[in-house]
């Protein structure tokens, strides 16, 4: 079997790169895996290598550390490498036992514990408000708000959400059947405060079908079938700097729900549900752990939306 050598088959490199890339759904992830690869390649050109081998691997690392990047930044390049690895494998370009070498290519470290942003409930609340309800933009905004606040949904979630997910459960209002990280299938629980947000977004721009978060021209008109999860963030933006939390991002407001459920006295378990870790599965077979929508953790979180 051949080794992969970018000398004479660069081509290849950048046939197996467009295979990892198609294997991941997250649009952020493939970009960040995008440049991940492309440093890779021009770095392994760069000099006499032995092959695509576990060593050349590690040496990669190695010239990640002495750049000061961080362990997360490092352990995202490195899987990338490792994806690539076995794309050549099952191509025929990398004989399996170097390719199962570099999938064993240990990661960096991690130091310390990893801050994010959380909200705190008055935060929260004012960032709720700050959308002017007295425009359909304005209410487009606050139901995303809600939505990202009170059920936990990743950025990319929020963006595919429909009315057809919005249905009753246990006699309450829930997100049915979303699907997440991984192609994962969820059910989330919709605090009373989060449904009045959309109901008073969707009345407003008399949507019955379809997805629920549309674009709305300078003239105040709905147009358009579906925002992307990139706007989602930009429109995340200007209330934030408004609110006195600058910098934060839609991923922020899923940790604050989660924080704001724990505080409110929401069990552990059903947190994880309601957030769709990838942990779930493991705990719900270890505990047998149901998930309650009557007694939902979000129910806890003391916000309000305006009538």
């Amino acid at each position: 079997m051949n080794e992969l050598t970018l000398a004479n088959r660069a081509s290849d490199w950048h046939r197996l790169k467009a295979l990892v890339l198609d294997s991941v759904s997250s649009p952020i992830t493939r970009r960040v895996y995008n440049l991940g690869l492309d440093e890779f390649i021009a770095w392994y050109g760069q000099a006499p290598r032995p092959g695509f081998t576990k060593a050349t691997v590690n040496a990669w690392r190695t010239e990640l550390e002495a750049r000061g990047l961080g362990s997360v930044s490092i352990n995202v390049r490195i899987t990338a490498v490792r994806k690539l690895a076995v794309e050549a494998a099952d191509n025929g370009l990398l004989a399996p036992e170097l390719a199962a070498g570099i999938t064993r290519v240990k990661g960096a470290k991690s130091t310390g514990v990893r801050v994010g942003n959380w909200l705190s409930v008055q935060q929260a609340q004012k960032l709720l408000n700050a959308p002017d309800v007295t425009t359909k933009k304005g209410l487009r905004d606050r139901a995303m708000l809600a939505v990202l606040l009170g059920c936990g949904l990743r950025r990319s979630e929020v963006a595919a959400l429909t009315l057809h997910h919005i249905q009753q459960r246990d006699n309450r209002w829930c997100i049915v059947d979303l699907v997440g990280k991984h192609g994962r299938l969820r059910t989330i629980p919709m605090p009373t405060w989060v449904k009045v947000a959309i109901d008073a977004w969707t009345a407003a721009a008399e949507l019955t079908e379809g997805h629920l978060l549309r674009p709305v021209t300078r003239g105040d008109q709905v147009q358009g079938e579906r925002m992307t999860e990139k706007v989602v963030w930009q429109l995340l933006q200007p209330y934030a700097v408004a609110s006195g939390v600058p910098g934060i991002a839609p991923h922020d407001l899923r940790r604050s729900c989660a924080k704001m459920c724990r505080a409110a006295g929401g069990e552990l378990e059903q947190i994880q549900l309601l957030l769709g870790h990838a942990s779930v599965q493991t705990t719900e077979r270890y505990l047998g752990t149901k998930q309650d929508l009557v007694h939902a953790p979000n129910d806890g979180i003391k916000l309000r939306v305006a009538v």
